[in-house]
């Protein structure tokens, strides 16, 4: 082609898009030939060993005679490229190796992780059928030994986690815990940590163990509140100083309503209705 346009004199222009509207036909690709307009794809193994094991199965032989007789549809039945399949999922009649080897995929392996009968069940039941097949998914649970071993978590759940609210100030809303098992250090080895949400500022009490919840509403007074007022809210874990009843009834002589939130896991809240 280089040879041939030698002995032209052209100059080459670009033309934008907008402007080619009709392409001519040399800019116009061949259409490609018919032996490379074909489509390849791989055929899992295991879907050949289930249609070999319809050779040994009576069953399989009446089916594949009354669909090939009904056009390949007889009644729940149908063929599907070689597979008989029952309600739109494969199915498997009497072979027990088949059976053994969707177990093994489906519960036994990582990905099937022992997760209990309804699980493994309902996997199963998504791709496979056959006769009695919810029993004996329930009797290789049963016979499994590492679900045996393992322990279910029967805790309740926890619920929707429910968010503090953002305060308008500094020393509005607090947090509040202990530090423990701290060298001693002047006769003291435990340290209360109150931070302000606002401004993440920070005091470290020191404390001697073992302390009181006179002992902590002392140094709540001395070192909190004395310098910032008594906060609107308090976010505690449920500590034995913080669930006392004498920690409760110092919060409610000074105003102050101790409650929990519903889904907030272990902290409480004690939300104040003093104005100071």
């Amino acid at each position: 082609m280089f040879t041939k346009l030698l002995g032209f004199q052209y100059k080459v222009v670009y033309k934008r898009g907008v402007e080619n509207s009709a392409a001519d036909a040399l800019s116009r690709h061949p259409a490609p030939p018919a032996a490379l307009m074909s489509m390849s794809y791989a055929v899992p193994q295991w879907l050949t060993s289930v249609v070999e094991s319809y050779s040994n199965h009576t069953q399989a032989q009446e089916l594949l005679q009354q669909l090939s007789l009904s056009n390949g549809t007889f009644g729940h039945y149908s063929l599907h490229q070689g597979l008989i399949k029952y309600k739109s999922r494969i199915w498997l009649g009497s072979s027990t190796t088949l059976q053994q080897q969707v177990y093994q995929a489906l519960h036994d392996s990582a990905m099937g992780g022992h997760s209990g009968f309804p699980v493994t069940y309902a996997r199963v039941a998504q791709l496979f059928y056959w006769p009695n097949m919810k029993t004996m998914v329930k009797q290789w649970v049963q016979n499994c030994h590492i679900c045996h071993q393992a322990k279910p978590d029967r805790q309740k759940y926890p619920g929707l986690l429910q968010p503090l609210p953002i305060p308008d100030q500094a020393w509005q809303l607090i947090t509040m815990d202990f530090i423990e098992g701290l060298p001693r250090s002047k006769h003291y080895n435990c340290i209360l940590v109150v931070v302000d949400k606002f401004s993440k500022y920070a005091h470290f009490i020191p404390l001697s163990h073992p302390f009181t919840a006179l002992t902590v509403a002392h140094a709540f007074m001395d070192y909190i509140y004395k310098l910032h007022g008594m906060p609107l809210s308090i976010v505690t874990d449920r500590d034995r100083i913080f669930t006392s009843h004498l920690w409760q009834e110092l919060f409610k002589l000074s105003g102050t309503k101790l409650f929990k939130l519903s889904g907030t896991g272990s902290r409480s809240i004690c939300q104040s209705n003093s104005p100071f």
